[in-house]
């Protein structure tokens, strides 16, 4: 017990000299040194005038906290702005995922038939929970979607049909290992509305970030819709665990779409994380037992640093402006345990200041986090200056997803997966 009281209770007391040299570093890393507005004064956060980009980001963990996460965040949005019909696309600005994070923010950001994403929250962790063991093709693939692996996307396929990059309603970031050149590729709707070259259908985008080679999954040989692009790619969660600061990175130097984007206290960031990290508080880690279990401790430690990291550069916004959701100990791979865990207190952490369990629940910080959303969705629509975000339109469309050959190709397969 007092192992786990020392864990969770670090001591405050840092050398403050090495503590302003690497804020400098990191900040100059993550954001740009260069920015003035980045340094922020120690006063109390205040809402930018032009408004807050909206930014999610879902790690490359098993899927099934962050599915849970997403069912609490979008059944608290329509219970407090009174809409039964909202998604989760609707009250945020760009998606970031790696790895299953990927595969929720695909489901959740694509466009559907209707115009609408296609999918809700519910239905996406419906779906990877229903087809787990069905499409399971060995012993070890284990997790909510190991199972999916096992087909080369074929499911995949089948929901996402011919739809690309350029289909999803909002910017998208999804990351994976590029064999080809040796160095991350991250797909991206910002490159592929301004380029064919870069734009890769969305079910071979999910089959990339996912395929984990070192539990057995063949790496995927895909191209963009062109032609002129071609990646051999493994998965994103070996490159990329917690893309959260590439999110905020983008947007911060994409212009174009945030152009009132100036710093970190123009943002609001939720960062989903998982349950299953590398060492339980007052717990000896275990000796790992293969190449796997040794890339998920590197994978959850490295989503650890990313969160410190950000959480400090947030500064006195880091309360009001970045909510970080992680299970302190791990859960069981299933639906019900991650609902549990969204009951359990969650952990803060900033980086020279160490861990300690957040003050709220896991589930509060997602209700205070809706609200937010809420603010900003209706602050947005009473304000006629200029928008906060200008999305740059798909057009013209895909040629690979025009209503002809995309939507009955997947409609009715969709609708099943759904059930």
């Amino acid at each position: 017990m007092s192992s786990s009281a020392a864990w969770m209770e670090p001591s405050l007391d840092v050398d403050k000299l090495s503590h302003e040299i690497f804020s400098i570093l990191e900040s100059k890393f993550l954001f740009g040194y260069d920015e003035p507005k980045l340094f922020l004064p120690s006063t109390p956060a205040t809402i930018a005038a032009a408004g807050r980009v909206r930014v999610l980001s879902i790690d490359a963990a098993d899927g099934a906290l962050a599915g849970a996460a997403l069912v609490r965040l979008e059944a608290s949005v329509r219970k407090q702005c009174g809409d039964p019909a909202a998604r989760v696309a609707d009250f945020f600005d760009l998606a970031a995922g790696s790895g299953a994070g990927g595969v929720l923010s695909a489901l959740l950001f694509t466009r559907g038939p209707d115009g609408r994403p296609l999918f809700s929250a519910a239905e996406a962790l419906r779906l990877l929970t229903k087809h787990r063991h069905r499409l399971s093709s060995g012993a070890q693939r284990k997790g909510i979607l190991r199972g999916i692996l096992g087909r080369s996307g074929g499911l995949f396929r089948r929901v996402f049909g011919d739809a690309t990059l350029r289909d999803t309603l909002k910017p998208v970031l999804i990351p994976c290992y590029d064999l080809a050149t040796a160095a991350p590729f991250v797909f991206s709707r910002a490159d592929a509305v301004e380029a064919d070259g870069y734009d890769f259908r969305m079910g071979e985008v999910c089959a990339a970030t996912c395929a984990d080679s070192l539990a057995g999954a063949a790496p995927v040989d895909m191209h963009s819709v062109d032609g002129r692009t071609r990646i051999r790619a493994v998965g994103g969660r070996l490159v990329m665990w917690n893309p959260t600061a590439v999110a905020i990175t983008h947007v911060l130097n994409n212009r174009q779409e945030f152009p009132a984007a100036a710093g970190v206290e123009d943002l609001l960031v939720v960062s989903l994380g998982g349950a299953d990290s590398a060492a339980s508080p007052g717990k000896a880690v275990r000796r790992p037992t293969s190449a796997a279990e040794l890339a998920r401790i590197a994978g959850s430690a490295q989503a650890d640093v990313v969160d410190q990291a950000v959480a400090m550069a947030f500064g006195e916004n880091w309360a009001t402006n970045y909510v970080r959701i992680q299970g302190h100990v791990a859960v069981p791979v299933t639906t019900a345990a991650a609902e549990a865990a969204l009951a359990d207190r969650g952990v803060d952490s900033a980086l020279f200041r160490g861990r300690k369990l957040s003050e709220r629940t896991n589930g509060e910080k997602l209700d205070l986090f809706a609200a937010e959303l809420i603010r900003e969705h209706d602050r947005r629509r009473k304000r006629g200056d200029a928008p906060t975000v200008a999305i740059k339109p798909s057009t013209p469309p895909s040629p690979c997803s025009s209503e002809s050959t995309t939507w009955p190709t997947i409609l009715l397969p969709v609708q099943e997966l759904r059930n």
